[in-house]
């Protein structure tokens, strides 16, 4: 670890991109923190189950010896596919997968999260680490935080997500608007609360589509699903609707006038949602985007390459951006740290801009006439 040895390194951000940064760079004696701005690791409610990838997030996973602990906590049975029409009709339904044949295991967020937590030495975290601003100084990196705690870094590395506070100290490019508004919401004790939905979900996932739009429904293995209804919009749709997604009611009106003609069994979803609902549009970094590298500065994950989540795609980017950087910082194929940074983003660019295609060719396609029949070719 040539480019780095005796060089302290800051990851900002805690998601699984970032947690399995710093396993990879530990494990190979680096000096790592990693500052999260949740207060703790149950702050706050966990999204949809993850399925992850061999030729990525497994891969990093692998990389990083924690495969059995993976085994130990993902969900059999979870990537079970349901396809239905807006009537709740079964398209489509995949087979049972045969006991050690899945490639694309699925696991919910937290336990994941507490895996790559375990893995790291104590103190690694800093939590309540809200990011506010940073400078260098004799080219280290001085670290401002909310709670008014600063903090000091060789190399600072962002992960911090789709609202990266980091990203400009890189580059100025920002993300365009896809098009699309998904709307998240969560339903606790789905069996008792939503029986009609659980019952359909098996278990597993609902792709619902019809009418240029889609309804993602997927379990978690603490007995609650969560949901997303996705649509066209306008950028700022979620500011200028006038819905207060804090109210149910408000937001089943809603859905019952933007998918009208749609079955009623929806509905239990919105009438037994367990928390506010979360607007979310939807945005894309340039399929072309180039920066110059920096000796102690870049980024992972959505920070570097946002992109709809219509290809399940994510999560696996980020923990793979993290192995392939590790590799580069660790490896002894650079002679410094910029060189190995250079070559990182060079690669990780590459490999963002062929998925971020993907991702939007399958949004539009998912919000399309077609929606069925595309859904039915891929898994056909």
């Amino acid at each position: 670890m040539s480019v780095i040895k005796d060089k302290e390194i800051a990851i900002v951000g805690g998601g699984p991109g970032g947690l399995t940064l710093a396993r990879l760079l530990q494990m190979q004696g680096a000096d790592v923190k990693v500052f999260e701005r949740d207060i703790n690791k149950d702050a706050r409610m966990q999204g949809a189950t993850l399925d992850l990838h061999e030729e990525s997030g497994l891969k990093a996973l692998q990389e990083a010896g924690l495969m059995e602990a993976f085994k130990a906590n993902y969900r059999p049975g979870a990537e079970r596919l349901r396809i239905t029409d807006k009537y709740a009709n079964i398209l489509f339904e995949d087979a049972p997968t045969p006991e050690g044949g899945i490639s694309r295991p699925e696991i919910d967020r937290g336990p994941l999260q507490q895996i790559l937590l375990d893995s790291l030495l104590p103190g690694t975290v800093v939590w309540d680490s809200r990011f506010v601003s940073m400078s260098q100084q004799n080219n280290v990196w001085r670290i401002e935080f909310k709670s008014g705690d600063h903090a000091f870094a060789d190399i600072v590395i962002a992960a911090d997500g789709a609202n990266s506070k980091i990203r400009p100290y890189i580059t100025p490019i920002k993300p365009f608007f896809a098009g699309l508004t998904a709307i998240e919401g969560a339903v606790y004790y789905s069996e008792t609360a939503s029986p009609k939905i659980h019952q359909l979900l098996n278990g597993g996932k609902i792709f619902a589509m019809d009418d240029e739009k889609t309804l993602i429904v997927s379990s978690k293995g603490d007995g609650s699903l969560v949901f997303y209804p996705g649509f066209k919009t306008d950028e700022h749709w979620s500011r200028d609707c006038g819905i207060d997604f804090t109210d149910k009611a408000q937001v089943l009106d809603w859905f019952k006038m933007e998918y009208a003609g749609w079955d009623n069994i929806w509905h239990e979803l919105f009438e037994n949602a367990s928390t506010r609902f979360t607007p979310r549009p939807q945005y894309c970094m340039p399929l072309d985007q180039t920066w110059e590298a920096q000796p102690n500065l870049t980024m992972l994950g959505d920070a570097a390459h946002l992109m709809p989540p219509y290809a399940g795609e994510g999560v696996n980017m980020a923990m793979l951006d993290a192995l392939e950087l590790s590799q580069c910082l660790t490896g002894d194929d650079f002679a410094d740290t910029c060189a190995a940074i250079a070559a990182y983003e060079q690669q990780m660019r590459k490999r963002a801009s062929e998925t971020a295609k993907d991702s939007l060719e399958s949004t539009e396609a998912l919000h399309s006439a077609n929606a069925i029949s595309f859904m039915l070719d891929i898994v056909g």
